[in-house]
């Protein structure tokens, strides 16, 4: 049995939760699927312009982990700009700082640590991007459905119905 991971220590807060290609129905298009952690990492390292071993430790990883996940971040996303996929963005192993659940720099409680945000709005055919400040989930219970076929199955807590696949047809899910 391996070692367990290591939460990220992630200091910021992140609203836009879903990007894709402009002019493609979202429920068409495959799905790449970053974390929040990872994000950390390319924020970081592209934006802060951070050293690799000083962006380590203010996430409380190891150099060679921080090098890992960026890697692994800057392939999804080229994977997803070059095949036209969307990317999501959710989940991870993280904390913010305070540990009491005040969040980056006091600004309201810590989400999604260690738990899929699934912020996203809307499932049509739109502009580039989905989701923001103020979307949010459509909350426990309810149905996923199939744009495609019409099929009805119960919405499952945690896992975002663009995630699961029609049993009938095999077409993503939306939220009813």
């Amino acid at each position: 049995m391996g070692r367990p991971r290591k939460r990220r220590m992630v200091n910021f807060e992140h609203n836009v939760r879903h990007f894709k290609p402009s002019g493609t129905c979202l429920n068409e298009l495959e799905e790449v699927n970053i974390t929040i952690d990872e994000l950390e990492s390319l924020r970081l390292s592209y934006l802060e312009k951070m050293k690799q071993d000083a962006a380590a430790e203010k996430m409380h990883i190891h150099q060679s982990t921080f090098q890992r996940t960026l890697q692994r971040t800057v392939q999804k996303i080229a994977d997803a700009l070059v095949h036209g996929k969307s990317i999501r963005v959710e989940g991870g192993d993280y904390t913010m700082p305070g540990k009491d659940g005040t969040g980056p720099m006091g600004q309201g409680p810590a989400r999604g640590q260690n738990q899929g945000q699934g912020q996203t709005q809307g499932q049509g055919c739109g502009r580039g991007f989905r989701g923001g400040k103020g979307t949010g989930t459509a909350g426990p219970g309810g149905e996923c459905v199939c744009p495609n076929c019409g099929h009805q199955q119960a919405h499952q807590a945690g896992v975002p119905c663009p995630q699961v696949k029609c049993p009938e047809c095999g077409k993503t899910m939306v939220r009813k």
